[in-house]
Protein backbone atom coordinates (compact mmCIF):
# COMPACT_ATOMS: atom_id res chain seq x y z
CA UNK A 1 0.00 0.00 0.00
CA UNK A 2 2.11 2.81 -1.37
CA UNK A 3 -0.57 5.88 -0.54
CA UNK A 4 -1.46 8.22 2.40
CA UNK A 5 1.96 8.56 4.46
CA UNK A 6 4.11 6.35 2.23
CA UNK A 7 2.80 8.92 -0.96
CA UNK A 8 3.83 11.75 1.56
CA UNK A 9 6.79 10.66 2.53
CA UNK A 10 8.11 9.54 -1.03
CA UNK A 11 7.52 13.00 -2.38
CA UNK A 12 10.97 14.18 -0.41
CA UNK A 13 12.96 11.10 -0.29
CA UNK A 14 14.68 8.80 -3.31
CA UNK A 15 12.32 6.62 -5.36
CA UNK A 16 13.98 3.80 -4.40
CA UNK A 17 13.67 4.93 -0.12
CA UNK A 18 10.37 2.34 0.05
CA UNK A 19 12.47 -0.81 -0.32
CA UNK A 20 15.26 0.31 2.02
CA UNK A 21 17.78 -2.22 2.66
CA UNK A 22 15.85 -4.75 0.80
CA UNK A 23 16.34 -3.42 -2.58
CA UNK A 24 19.04 -5.45 -3.65
CA UNK A 25 17.61 -8.77 -2.40
CA UNK A 26 14.21 -7.85 -4.39
CA UNK A 27 16.22 -6.57 -7.63
CA UNK A 28 18.45 -9.94 -7.03
CA UNK A 29 15.02 -12.23 -8.03
CA UNK A 30 14.10 -13.33 -11.66
CA UNK A 31 10.90 -11.79 -11.34
CA UNK A 32 8.98 -9.94 -8.22
CA UNK A 33 5.03 -10.69 -8.29
CA UNK A 34 3.15 -8.14 -6.04
CA UNK A 35 -0.98 -7.03 -4.85
CA UNK A 36 -0.33 -3.60 -5.16
CA UNK A 37 -3.44 -2.42 -2.91
CA UNK A 38 -3.68 1.24 -4.12
CA UNK A 39 -4.27 3.14 -7.09
CA UNK A 40 -1.62 5.24 -8.73
CA UNK A 41 -3.41 8.47 -9.94
CA UNK A 42 -3.66 12.15 -8.76
CA UNK A 43 -7.00 12.25 -10.03
CA UNK A 44 -10.43 11.63 -9.08
CA UNK A 45 -12.30 11.99 -6.26
CA UNK A 46 -12.74 9.79 -2.70
CA UNK A 47 -15.34 7.24 -3.36
CA UNK A 48 -18.58 8.50 -1.87
CA UNK A 49 -21.32 6.38 -2.56
CA UNK A 50 -20.94 3.35 0.64
CA UNK A 51 -18.97 4.46 3.69
CA UNK A 52 -15.57 4.50 3.61
CA UNK A 53 -13.46 4.64 6.77
CA UNK A 54 -9.90 5.21 4.36
CA UNK A 55 -9.03 6.18 0.84
CA UNK A 56 -5.82 5.48 -0.66
CA UNK A 57 -3.52 6.30 -3.31
CA UNK A 58 -0.29 6.89 -4.63
CA UNK A 59 1.16 9.52 -7.14
CA UNK A 60 2.15 7.26 -10.23
CA UNK A 61 5.27 10.04 -10.96
CA UNK A 62 7.20 8.15 -8.03
CA UNK A 63 5.49 4.86 -7.51
CA UNK A 64 5.71 3.54 -10.80
CA UNK A 65 9.73 4.53 -11.20
CA UNK A 66 9.87 3.16 -7.53
CA UNK A 67 8.05 -0.42 -8.74
CA UNK A 68 10.01 0.08 -11.67
CA UNK A 69 13.49 0.25 -9.29
CA UNK A 70 12.44 -2.98 -7.49
CA UNK A 71 12.17 -4.96 -10.69
CA UNK A 72 7.94 -5.49 -10.40
CA UNK A 73 6.70 -7.78 -13.15
CA UNK A 74 3.26 -8.34 -12.41
CA UNK A 75 0.90 -6.34 -9.74
CA UNK A 76 -2.74 -7.77 -8.27
CA UNK A 77 -5.13 -5.22 -8.74
CA UNK A 78 -8.13 -7.58 -7.13
CA UNK A 79 -8.68 -5.52 -3.85
CA UNK A 80 -10.51 -3.29 -1.71
CA UNK A 81 -9.01 0.37 -2.52
CA UNK A 82 -8.73 0.19 -6.24
CA UNK A 83 -11.45 1.97 -6.49
CA UNK A 84 -11.26 4.51 -3.76
CA UNK A 85 -10.53 7.68 -6.04
CA UNK A 86 -13.30 5.91 -8.30
CA UNK A 87 -12.89 4.98 -11.86
CA UNK A 88 -10.40 7.79 -13.03
CA UNK A 89 -8.10 6.83 -10.53
CA UNK A 90 -8.30 3.20 -11.66
CA UNK A 91 -8.21 3.64 -15.00
CA UNK A 92 -5.00 5.69 -14.56
CA UNK A 93 -3.39 2.54 -12.69
CA UNK A 94 -3.85 0.26 -15.63
CA UNK A 95 -2.52 2.97 -18.13
CA UNK A 96 0.11 3.34 -15.89
CA UNK A 97 1.74 -0.34 -15.10
CA UNK A 98 0.56 -1.11 -18.71
CA UNK A 99 3.36 1.92 -19.96
CA UNK A 100 6.02 0.74 -17.76
CA UNK A 101 5.79 -2.92 -18.82
CA UNK A 102 4.10 -4.39 -15.59
CA UNK A 103 1.78 -6.91 -16.24
CA UNK A 104 -2.31 -7.34 -14.20
CA UNK A 105 -4.49 -8.69 -13.29
CA UNK A 106 -7.92 -8.62 -11.13
CA UNK A 107 -9.23 -4.67 -12.42
CA UNK A 108 -10.65 -3.44 -15.40
CA UNK A 109 -12.52 -1.09 -17.79
CA UNK A 110 -15.24 -3.65 -17.96
CA UNK A 111 -15.87 -6.91 -16.22
CA UNK A 112 -14.79 -9.22 -19.11
CA UNK A 113 -10.84 -7.04 -18.46
CA UNK A 114 -11.36 -7.53 -14.72
CA UNK A 115 -11.91 -10.93 -15.26
CA UNK A 116 -9.08 -11.73 -17.78
CA UNK A 117 -5.64 -13.61 -16.73
CA UNK A 118 -2.33 -11.94 -17.24
CA UNK A 119 0.86 -13.30 -18.07
CA UNK A 120 4.34 -12.54 -17.50
CA UNK A 121 8.14 -14.37 -19.14
CA UNK A 122 10.38 -15.46 -16.63
CA UNK A 123 13.41 -16.82 -18.90
CA UNK A 124 11.92 -19.51 -20.41
CA UNK A 125 9.06 -19.62 -18.31
CA UNK A 126 5.67 -18.33 -18.74
CA UNK A 127 3.58 -17.70 -15.72
CA UNK A 128 0.14 -17.42 -15.82
CA UNK A 129 -2.06 -15.10 -13.16
CA UNK A 130 -5.73 -15.08 -12.66
CA UNK A 131 -7.10 -12.98 -9.48
CA UNK A 132 -10.46 -12.14 -7.36
CA UNK A 133 -11.72 -10.38 -4.13
CA UNK A 134 -14.30 -11.39 -2.00
CA UNK A 135 -14.30 -7.52 -0.19
CA UNK A 136 -16.01 -4.70 -1.61
CA UNK A 137 -18.98 -6.04 -3.49
CA UNK A 138 -19.39 -2.11 -4.97
CA UNK A 139 -16.09 -1.90 -6.06
CA UNK A 140 -17.13 -5.17 -8.28
CA UNK A 141 -16.18 -4.69 -12.00
CA UNK A 142 -19.61 -4.97 -14.63
CA UNK A 143 -20.65 -5.07 -17.94
CA UNK A 144 -20.21 -1.58 -18.87
CA UNK A 145 -18.18 0.08 -16.08
CA UNK A 146 -14.83 -0.12 -14.56
CA UNK A 147 -13.89 -2.30 -10.94
CA UNK A 148 -12.45 -5.19 -9.95
CA UNK A 149 -12.70 -8.87 -10.26
CA UNK A 150 -15.19 -9.85 -7.15
CA UNK A 151 -16.79 -13.32 -5.85
CA UNK A 152 -18.24 -14.52 -2.89
CA UNK A 153 -15.61 -17.67 -2.87
CA UNK A 154 -18.86 -19.31 -2.76
CA UNK A 155 -18.60 -23.20 -4.17
CA UNK A 156 -21.53 -24.02 -2.82
CA UNK A 157 -23.17 -21.06 -5.29
CA UNK A 158 -22.47 -22.15 -8.85
CA UNK A 159 -22.51 -18.59 -10.23
CA UNK A 160 -19.39 -17.92 -8.01
CA UNK A 161 -17.94 -21.56 -8.51
CA UNK A 162 -18.76 -20.47 -12.69
CA UNK A 163 -16.52 -17.38 -12.41
CA UNK A 164 -13.38 -18.73 -10.56
CA UNK A 165 -13.62 -21.97 -13.03
CA UNK A 166 -13.80 -19.64 -16.04
CA UNK A 167 -11.07 -17.50 -14.53
CA UNK A 168 -8.77 -20.73 -13.99
CA UNK A 169 -9.61 -22.21 -17.57
CA UNK A 170 -8.66 -18.75 -19.03
CA UNK A 171 -5.44 -18.74 -17.67
CA UNK A 172 -4.31 -22.10 -18.17
CA UNK A 173 -5.46 -21.45 -21.91
CA UNK A 174 -2.13 -19.21 -22.19
CA UNK A 175 -0.35 -22.76 -21.82
CA UNK A 176 1.39 -21.54 -18.88
CA UNK A 177 4.48 -23.31 -17.31
CA UNK A 178 3.66 -22.28 -13.81
CA UNK A 179 -0.02 -21.19 -12.56
CA UNK A 180 -0.61 -18.35 -9.91
CA UNK A 181 -4.20 -17.87 -8.43
CA UNK A 182 -4.12 -14.59 -6.41
CA UNK A 183 -7.18 -13.81 -4.09
CA UNK A 184 -7.60 -11.17 -1.55
CA UNK A 185 -9.85 -12.59 0.93
CA UNK A 186 -11.32 -12.55 4.35
CA UNK A 187 -11.37 -9.80 7.44
CA UNK A 188 -8.83 -7.88 8.43
CA UNK A 189 -6.28 -8.96 11.28
CA UNK A 190 -7.32 -12.66 11.85
CA UNK A 191 -4.67 -15.27 11.61
CA UNK A 192 -6.92 -18.04 11.37
CA UNK A 193 -7.33 -20.16 8.07
CA UNK A 194 -11.09 -20.32 7.29
CA UNK A 195 -12.20 -23.51 6.32
CA UNK A 196 -13.51 -22.05 3.48
CA UNK A 197 -10.60 -20.79 2.04
CA UNK A 198 -8.87 -23.84 3.03
CA UNK A 199 -11.76 -25.49 0.33
CA UNK A 200 -11.56 -23.17 -2.30
CA UNK A 201 -7.55 -23.06 -2.42
CA UNK A 202 -7.65 -26.91 -3.05
CA UNK A 203 -10.12 -26.93 -5.36
CA UNK A 204 -8.00 -24.47 -7.07
CA UNK A 205 -5.14 -26.42 -7.25
CA UNK A 206 -7.31 -29.50 -7.99
CA UNK A 207 -7.83 -27.39 -11.73
CA UNK A 208 -4.56 -26.90 -12.64
CA UNK A 209 -3.71 -23.57 -10.67
CA UNK A 210 0.13 -24.45 -8.72
CA UNK A 211 0.39 -21.36 -6.33
CA UNK A 212 -2.42 -19.83 -4.09
CA UNK A 213 -1.24 -16.64 -3.63
CA UNK A 214 -3.16 -14.91 -0.30
CA UNK A 215 -3.77 -11.82 1.16
CA UNK A 216 -5.80 -9.42 2.73
CA UNK A 217 -5.71 -9.78 6.43
CA UNK A 218 -2.61 -7.41 7.28
CA UNK A 219 -1.00 -10.35 9.06
CA UNK A 220 0.91 -13.45 7.33
CA UNK A 221 -1.12 -16.81 7.99
CA UNK A 222 0.04 -20.13 7.33
CA UNK A 223 1.80 -21.98 4.34
CA UNK A 224 0.42 -25.08 3.38
CA UNK A 225 2.27 -27.56 0.58
CA UNK A 226 0.24 -30.31 -0.67
CA UNK A 227 1.02 -32.59 -3.07
CA UNK A 228 -0.26 -31.05 -6.28
CA UNK A 229 0.73 -26.93 -5.40
CA UNK A 230 1.44 -24.70 -2.73
CA UNK A 231 -1.07 -22.39 -0.68
CA UNK A 232 0.49 -19.43 0.92
CA UNK A 233 -3.02 -18.66 2.90
CA UNK A 234 -2.12 -14.59 3.67
CA UNK A 235 1.54 -13.42 2.86
CA UNK A 236 0.46 -10.54 5.35
CA UNK A 237 1.81 -6.87 4.59
CA UNK A 238 5.34 -5.64 2.80
CA UNK A 239 5.08 -1.47 2.83
CA UNK A 240 2.37 0.84 4.48
CA UNK A 241 1.76 3.22 6.96
CA UNK A 242 -1.07 1.33 9.34
CA UNK A 243 -1.10 1.28 12.46
CA UNK A 244 0.40 -1.75 14.12
CA UNK A 245 -1.24 -4.21 16.88
CA UNK A 246 1.43 -4.96 19.30
CA UNK A 247 0.49 -8.98 19.30
CA UNK A 248 -0.22 -9.39 15.72
CA UNK A 249 2.35 -7.49 14.80
CA UNK A 250 0.91 -6.52 11.28
CA UNK A 251 4.22 -4.53 10.43
CA UNK A 252 5.92 -7.95 10.29
CA UNK A 253 6.15 -10.48 7.49
CA UNK A 254 8.22 -12.42 4.72
CA UNK A 255 9.17 -12.09 1.69
CA UNK A 256 7.88 -15.17 -0.27
CA UNK A 257 10.86 -16.75 -2.39
CA UNK A 258 9.77 -19.78 -4.38
CA UNK A 259 11.92 -21.57 -6.28
CA UNK A 260 10.73 -23.85 -9.75
CA UNK A 261 12.15 -26.61 -11.53
CA UNK A 262 12.61 -25.38 -15.16
CA UNK A 263 9.65 -27.63 -16.02
CA UNK A 264 7.81 -25.13 -13.84
CA UNK A 265 6.71 -27.30 -11.00
CA UNK A 266 7.77 -25.37 -7.29
CA UNK A 267 10.44 -26.78 -5.55
CA UNK A 268 11.62 -24.87 -2.82
CA UNK A 269 9.99 -21.46 -0.65
CA UNK A 270 12.21 -19.35 1.02
CA UNK A 271 10.52 -17.15 3.88
CA UNK A 272 13.19 -14.33 4.18
CA UNK A 273 11.57 -11.56 7.54
CA UNK A 274 11.30 -8.13 6.90
CA UNK A 275 9.79 -5.81 8.92
CA UNK A 276 7.57 -1.82 8.05
CA UNK A 277 9.73 0.76 9.68
CA UNK A 278 9.28 4.89 8.46
CA UNK A 279 7.25 3.83 5.73
CA UNK A 280 9.79 1.30 3.98
CA UNK A 281 10.39 -2.21 3.89
CA UNK A 282 13.32 -3.46 6.00
CA UNK A 283 15.45 -6.93 6.04
CA UNK A 284 14.73 -8.02 9.51
CA UNK A 285 17.71 -9.77 11.83
CA UNK A 286 17.58 -10.84 14.99
CA UNK A 287 14.86 -10.70 17.59
CA UNK A 288 12.30 -9.67 15.28
CA UNK A 289 13.62 -11.86 12.68
CA UNK A 290 13.21 -15.17 14.76
CA UNK A 291 9.58 -13.85 16.02
CA UNK A 292 8.53 -13.85 12.22
CA UNK A 293 9.96 -18.07 12.24
CA UNK A 294 8.56 -18.74 15.69
CA UNK A 295 5.20 -17.46 14.68
CA UNK A 296 5.37 -18.77 11.31
CA UNK A 297 6.14 -22.49 12.16
CA UNK A 298 3.18 -22.25 14.82
CA UNK A 299 0.78 -20.95 12.91
CA UNK A 300 1.44 -23.52 10.12
CA UNK A 301 1.75 -26.44 12.47
CA UNK A 302 -1.82 -27.52 11.68
CA UNK A 303 -0.64 -28.09 8.06
CA UNK A 304 2.07 -30.47 8.77
CA UNK A 305 4.19 -27.70 6.96
CA UNK A 306 8.11 -28.79 7.52
CA UNK A 307 10.60 -25.59 7.72
CA UNK A 308 14.64 -25.66 8.19
CA UNK A 309 16.01 -22.63 9.35
CA UNK A 310 18.60 -21.02 7.27
CA UNK A 311 20.13 -17.53 8.27
CA UNK A 312 17.61 -15.67 9.06
CA UNK A 313 15.04 -17.39 6.62
CA UNK A 314 12.72 -20.20 6.62
CA UNK A 315 12.96 -22.79 3.99
CA UNK A 316 9.97 -25.49 3.04
CA UNK A 317 10.88 -27.92 0.47
CA UNK A 318 9.05 -30.81 -0.91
Amino acid sequence: MLGRLVDERQRTRAVDAVWDGALSRLRALDALFINLECPLSTRGRPWQRTHRPFHFRADQDWAVPALSAAGVDWATLANNHLLDFGEPALLDTLDALSAAGIAHSGAGRDERDARAPATATVGELTVAFCSATDNTPEYAAGPDGPGVARTALDLNDPTERGKLATAVDDALATDPDLLVASLHWGPNMTTEVFGRHREVGHWLLDRGVDVVHGHSAHVFKAVEVADNGLLMYDCGDFVDDYAVDDALRNDRSFLFELTVAEDGTPEQLRLVPVEIRNCAVHLAGGAVAQWCRETMRRRSREFDTAFERDGEALVAAW
